[in-house]
C-alpha cells in the first residue's frame, strides 16, 4: 500500500525559506556569537569573527536563495514523497523527510552549517598557530590537569570517575604532546568541512564527538550549542552540504545525488526556457 504526499516549491516559498535562513543565522550569531555584529568591521587578530565576515555570510545565504528561485519555473515544482506501508514499519512524517532529504530545503541547513563551521574555525585557527598546542602541548596538559583536579569541597569538573581516570592516564603518559596537535588539526578540519560543505555530515559528526568530550571534561563554553546544532546537521547529512562541495563529492561516493541533481537541472532548464519563450517538452516518466 502506498500513499503520496505532495508539496509545491515555488519562487515565493524559496524566498520565504531564504528569509528564514537569514533570520536563523542572525539569531545564532547575535545570541551565541561573541561580538559578530559589533565594530570594528574588521579584526585583524581574529578575522573570522569580524562583522564583515558576518555580512558576507548573510550575502552568501541570500545568493543561494536567489539562485534556487531563479532555477524554478513560474508555477513551481511539485515535491512528492511516497510512503510505503510495511508491517511493523514506522515512517517519518513526509514533510520531515523533505526537510531532511530534499535539496530544495538545503537552504535551511546552510546558516546552521556556516555558524557552526565559523565557530570551529575560530577555535581551530587559534590552536594551530599556538606553540602551546602545536609544539609542547602545554595548553592541553594544563586543561587536563584542571579537569582531573578534585577540589576539597564542592563538585569536581568531571562527573564520571572513568573519564577522570582516562584523562589522568593520558597525563601520566605524556599523551598531551601529540594529542594537542590532533585536537587542533581536527577542529580546523571540521571547520573547513562545514564551511565549504565537504562531507558536511561527517564533519559535523566529528565536531559533536569533540563537543561531547569537552562536556565530559566539565567544559561548557559554546559546546552545548555546537553539540545541538551538530546533531541536526548529522541528521540532514544528505543535503547539509548541498550549497557546497558535497554537490559533487557525494555523487562520487555513490549516493543518489546524481539523480536528484539531474532532476534539479531539468527543472532549471524548464525555467530558463520559460524566460526565453522556448518550447518545453515534459520528460518521459522515469527520466529526470
Amino acid at each position: 500500500m502506498h500513499r503520496t504526499t505532495g508539496f509545491m516549491m515555488t519562487r515565493e516559498r524559496t524566498w520565504a525559506l531564504t528569509m528564514i535562513a537569514v533570520a536563523l543565522f542572525v539569531l545564532l550569531s547575535a545570541i551565541f556569537g561573541d561580538g559578530l555584529f559589533t565594530s570594528p568591521l574588521w579584526r585583524g587578530d581574529d578575522w573570522i569573527a569580524s562583522p564583515l565576515i558576518t555580512y558576507l555570510l548573510i550575502l552568501a545565504i541570500v545568493l543561494a536563495g536567489w539562485y534556487q528561485a531563479r532555477g524554478l519555473p513560474a508555477d513551481g515544482v511539485p515535491l512528492r514523497v511516497e510512503n510505503s506501508f510495511t508491517p511493523g514499519q514506522v515512517n517519518d512524517p513526509a514533510r520531515w523527510r523533505l526537510l531532511m532529504g530534499n535539496v530544495y530545503f538545503a537552504l535551511i541547513w546552510l546558516p546552521l552549517r556556516l555558524f557552526v563551521g565559523r565557530e570551529w574555525f575560530s577555535n581551530g585557527a587559534k590552536k594551530i598557530t599556538d606553540p602551546d598546542w602545536m609544539g609542547s602541548g602545554e595548553a592541553l596538559r594544563t586543561f587536563w590537569f584542571k579537569a582531573v583536579e578534585v577540589p576539597a569541597s564542592g563538585r569536581p569538573p568531571i562527573t564520571f570517575e572513568w573519564y577522570r581516570n582516562f584523562l589522568q592516564y593520558m597525563l601520566d603518559n605524556g599523551w598531551y604532546t601529540w594529542f594537542a596537535k590532533l585536537i587542533a588539526v581536527g577542529e580546523f578540519l571540521v571547520a573547513v568541512g562545514l564551511l565549504v560543505g565537504a562531507l558536511a555530515g561527517l564533519a559535523a559528526f566529528f565536531g559533536i564527538f569533540m563537543n561531547f568530550s569537552y562536556l565530559l571534561a566539565g567544559s561548557a563554553s559554546t559546546n552545548p550549542v555546537l553539540f545541538t546544532a551538530g546533531i541536526f546537521l548529522v541528521m540532514a547529512w544528505a543535503i547539509a552540504g548541498y550549497w557546497g562541495l558535497d554537490r559533487w563529492l557525494l555523487p562520487m561516493l555513490g549516493t543518489r545525488w546524481a539523480v536528484a541533481q539531474a532532476q534539479v537541472d531539468a527543472v532549471a532548464e524548464r525555467a530558463a526556457r520559460e524566460e526565453t519563450g522556448s518550447p518545453w517538452r515534459e520528460p518521459r516518466p522515469g527520466t529526470p
